[in-house]
């Protein structure tokens, strides 16, 4: 995939996606391959966060997605998790002016009664602050998996059913799409995934049945704008049919 472009073509601003959703992959491997601590990637892969972030606002994308942490992540090494979780923290708080900024909303799914208390508090103090914009709404899926949130919404409509308020002859595709963490969130568009791996990972199983993938082999520190603007262009190419002609 080339990354040549600083700038979008006027066709691929015809055609802008939505929602585009990010499988942020490589950050390990990105910090080996220099002989560098497992954190650092991470490190860097935060300044990878805000480029996108800028870029995908600046162009006038809806809603940006991204896996910043797995449910299946909670088995990495302690010491790990828990320094990515101070990251966390410290990106939510320290890029609040940036955010503000550029318009943007911030919006999380996931488990995130998992999550350390001091990273739900800076969740609900940044997301009050920017709950006012009306730009790019960035959507951070913490302690996620497609999965557990598709358990999550038959848990819910089990209930319905169970005090009456559902009769199992109307459960639809939409009443589940009602149930799942985010019922407001339209399906990706486009789902971008680094690093050069072939698979999805867990990440939105429900939403990205008719999503256009675009997988480069960037390393996930290494992604910025020219990487993220040469994947809109080949979204723009694509002719999506959703199972039509």
């Amino acid at each position: 995939m080339s990354a040549s472009n600083s700038s979008l073509s006027p066709q691929a601003l015809a055609v802008l996606p939505t929602h585009v959703a990010v499988i942020m992959d490589g950050n390990g491997r990105w910090a080996k391959s220099r002989g560098l601590p497992r954190v650092e990637g991470h490190r860097q892969g935060a300044e990878s966060v805000r480029h996108l972030v800028r870029s995908a606002a600046e162009v006038g994308i809806k809603y940006l997605t991204l896996y910043a942490f797995s449910v299946e992540n909670w088995n990495r090494p302690k010491d790990e998790v828990d320094t990515l979780m101070k990251y966390l923290a410290r990106y939510l708080k320290n890029e609040l002016a940036e955010l503000d900024r550029n318009n943007v909303r911030l919006q999380v799914i996931g488990q995130i009664y998992r999550l350390p208390e001091f990273v739900q508090e800076q969740i609900q103090k940044t997301s009050q602050h920017l709950a006012r914009n009306n730009g790019l709404t960035l959507v951070l899926a913490l302690s996620y998996g497609g999965r557990t949130e598709i358990v999550h919404a038959i848990r819910n409509i089990a209930k319905q059913v169970q005090d009456g308020a559902l009769d199992p002859a109307e459960i639809t595709e939409h009443i589940v799409a009602q149930n799942l963490y985010a019922s407001w969130l339209p399906d990706p568009d486009l789902l971008i995934r680094t690093s050069g791996e072939m698979r999805v990972s867990n990440f939105l199983l429900w939403q990205i049945s008719y999503s256009e993938f675009v997988v480069t082999p960037t390393l996930w520190p290494d992604f910025r704008r020219a990487e993220f603007f040469a994947a809109l262009e080949l979204y723009a190419g694509r002719h999506r049919r959703f199972g039509g002609l």
